[in-house]
């Protein structure tokens, strides 16, 4: 089974679980070419995992004139009808405007060259993670397959993440792209129905629910730790507002006025850092908060070793990886009750789920567990076991693996012509 992966950028820092993904498929047997809109920038790559994924993954910008122009000509003489047509299928994808125009034109350029590239290594499926710029590549890639090589089965699927592409569903058109693809991998219940509500319902058999899940055995379980200085609160994520780390540093401020000496390590970088950082001085905790900045997987264990409680008060989320992560080392974890972090953390039960944007709320649920040891313990214990049941990467992979295998042992499709600029219809021959 062979399949390419194309990411916007890969590997990349908050998109872990991709690359742990693709290398435990291959652990079961699949071949996987992973591609990238972007070259991913070396002071990002922070793990040996990531640098080993870097180079053998193959970037389509920046472009490699000579390779892209390659393949231009090569689809252009071999195929001309089906070069006119994927251009005007791309445009007919287009935004409102020229700007619109142009990002089509760019995504299509892309496209054959992935297409070329998936051709010369006999890979005629394509799987995108995120809704984005790579979904509309894939999409490209595949409409060219199928009208440059009919007698191939060249198809694609996404993966459905949420929640930065539910908030723009025009810009992001899913609709299109749910119709378009072979299948499409939603990570939870949440992401399944949001599709659902925008889709006919004869697309929905097309939709299946298969949890992200990490590599339980590198987050095992903790020491119980010694009580050795104040009780120190996580935070591993994007800087950026819909994460709420502003309502968490709030809900310091409130935990100090009652008398609880807390510190807390809010991980990773985005435009938030700086107001964040005036924000704790303003409520005057800054020297109880500590920013590291990014910090890669090879150095997170030691993080969730050292904490007494993981906060992530988000506002948007799909299923948070480090929820899993923090769960599976045990440690009490506090997310809001959103979008798919209900089929993660049951509440009272593997974890506590707040309101978004309370933060008295949540001082309150930090200061349960800090004043009972007991619960911190029963929280921690329930959580492994809800990642070890449901979130687990090898059972995920399994799952993923028997989905692939299903859906590409079938006839080729064929994608209806594209009509008044309307986006084609990948359809499953019986």
């Amino acid at each position: 089974m062979k399949v390419a992966y194309l990411c916007s950028e890969y590997p990349a820092i908050s998109h872990t679980f991709v690359l742990r993904e693709v290398e435990a498929l291959r652990r079961l047997g699949a071949s996987i070419a992973t591609f990238s809109i972007r070259r991913t920038p070396s002071k990002r790559l922070l793990s040996r995992a990531d640098r080993e994924a870097d180079e053998s993954t193959i970037a389509i910008l920046p472009p490699r004139w000579g390779r892209l122009l390659a393949a231009h000509a090569r689809l252009l003489s071999r195929a001309p009808l089906a070069y006119l047509s994927a251009l005007r299928f791309a445009l007919g994808l287009a935004g409102p405007g020229l700007r619109g125009r142009i990002w089509q034109v760019f995504y299509f350029a892309e496209a054959v060259f992935l297409w070329n590239e998936c051709r010369v290594r006999e890979i005629e499926h394509v799987h995108a993670h995120l809704a984005n710029a790579a979904a509309d590549v894939a999409m490209v890639a595949a409409r060219i397959g199928s009208a440059a090589e009919p007698g191939r089965a060249w198809s694609w699927s996404f993966t459905m993440h949420g929640p930065t592409e539910l908030f723009d569903l025009r810009h992001y058109r899913l609709a299109e792209k749910t119709r378009s693809a072979r299948f499409v991998v939603c990570i939870s219940d949440f992401a399944r129905s949001q599709l659902m509500a925008i889709s006919e319902p004869e697309t929905w058999e097309r939709l299946h629910v298969v949890h992200m899940g990490i590599p339980v055995d590198d987050f095992s379980s903790r020491a119980p730790a010694l009580p050795t200085g104040p009780p120190r609160l996580l935070y591993i994520g994007r800087l950026v507002p819909e994460k709420g780390q502003a309502v968490l540093l709030e809900a310091i401020a409130l935990l100090t006025e009652r008398g609880y000496p807390v510190e807390a390590t809010l991980v990773g970088e985005g435009p938030m850092r700086p107001e964040l950082e005036r924000l704790s001085m303003q409520l005057g905790i800054a020297s109880q908060v500590d920013f590291p900045g990014a910090i890669g997987q090879d150095d997170l264990r030691e993080l969730y070793e050292g904490a007494t409680v993981f906060c992530l008060p988000s506002f948007a989320e799909g299923v948070p990886v480090v929820l899993m992560e923090a769960m599976a080392m045990e440690v009490p974890a506090i997310s809001t009750r959103i979008a798919g972090i209900p089929e993660l953390i049951e509440d009272g039960h593997s974890g506590f789920l707040i309101s978004p944007g309370r933060p008295e709320e949540l001082a309150d649920r930090i200061a349960m567990l800090l004043d009972d040891p007991h619960l911190r313990r029963k929280l921690g214990a329930n959580g492994r076991e809800k990642v070890l049941r449901e979130f687990n990467a090898e059972k995920s992979a399994a799952q993923l693996y028997e989905l692939f295998a299903k859906e590409l042992a079938g006839s080729p499709s064929t994608a209806e012509p594209a009509v008044d600029g309307e986006p084609a219809v990948l359809k499953i021959g019986a």
